[in-house]
């Protein structure tokens, strides 16, 4: 995750590629939930991640698991707050993708692009998003869940996943310039290790992210 504070620099395109990871069950019996992203907003300014940005436009792959042990893989995108969108792009473990995220000429007005290498789909959308540009991210993650009557949150559980390596990355059109320092790990609010990323490639526009270890060797 970048930040505008750290970069000295606003954000207004972004840009991976990646393999579809496979998702298998970690706990026999439960639903699980994750996503491979990019986005632009909605992180950290700084790397101490003292100031966030409120505004979030992202796009990216679900790998889900039902409650039976069946994987669910969809491309989707998001304008927070309004809901995720989910694409008619198929996808499947094991596929290429990129995704990019760029703002027009006209400000406000940003492109959406999901491309399945693989099987050379493609999926895109332009629409009008008001964002604060204050930082870049390249995300696993799964969901907060919000019990019915609202009164427990809780981590959404994460399916096991094999590792996820962003590469390519760009931030502005230019090179991510990846530094230890922007690694953010995802954590259980009981501060369980969930998810961590690796150190930078020798690129620095690429890492590995891992689900359930406390090591994750870099590309």
């Amino acid at each position: 995750m970048q930040g505008r504070l750290e970069k000295g620099t606003t954000f207004h395109s972004v840009f991976a590629t990646w393999i579809v990871p496979t998702a298998t069950p970690h706990r026999p019996g439960e639903a699980e939930y994750s996503s491979s992203w990019i986005g632009i907003g909605g992180g950290c300014l700084d790397t101490a991640c003292t100031l966030t940005d409120a505004t979030l436009i992202q796009a990216g792959i679900g790998h889900d698991i039902d409650a039976a042990g069946n994987p669910d893989y969809y491309a989707w995108w998001e304008t927070v707050p309004v809901p995720l969108v989910r694409t008619t792009l198929p996808v499947r473990a094991g596929d290429r993708v990129g995704v990019a995220i760029f703002e027009n000429r006209v400000p406000e007005i940003w492109t959406i692009v999901i491309v399945n290498v693989t099987t050379r789909g493609l999926f895109t959308i332009t629409l009008p998003y008001p964002s604060t540009y204050g930082s870049a991210e390249w995300v696993i993650e799964t969901p907060l869940v919000i019990s019915e009557k609202g009164a427990a949150v809780s981590v959404g559980p994460m399916p096991n996943l094999t590792v996820v390596r962003f590469d390519y990355a760009r931030a502005n059109g230019a090179s991510a310039g990846f530094v230890p320092a922007e690694r953010i790990e995802l954590v259980d609010l009981d501060l369980t290790l969930i998810a961590t990323p690796s150190l930078p490639d020798a690129q620095g526009d690429g890492f590995n992210d891992c689900t359930y270890t406390t090591s994750c060797p870099p590309p």
